[in-house]
């Protein structure tokens, strides 16, 4: 068995784009095995998205709701 690794990208239809280079190593009409890695953030990215967030929304005030409606 062969093992290509490389990197894909999901179309706005939900299909995964493969490259050119990839898919002159595979004949057609032939099945393959297909395993997907995606990429989480890690514990520390997390926890500055959060803090991120909830100091953008600390000076966050009443009088700001304005601006929702436009």
């Amino acid at each position: 068995m062969k093992a290509y690794e490389f990197s894909a990208k999901v179309t706005p239809e939900g299909r995964l784009e493969f490259p050119e280079s990839l898919l002159q190593h595979l004949p057609s009409n032939q099945q393959v095995r297909v395993i997907i890695s995606v990429g989480e953030p890690t514990e520390e990215q997390a926890a500055w998205r959060r803090l991120a967030v909830e100091q953008f929304f600390t000076d966050y005030s009443d009088t700001d709701a304005t601006y929702d409606q436009i």
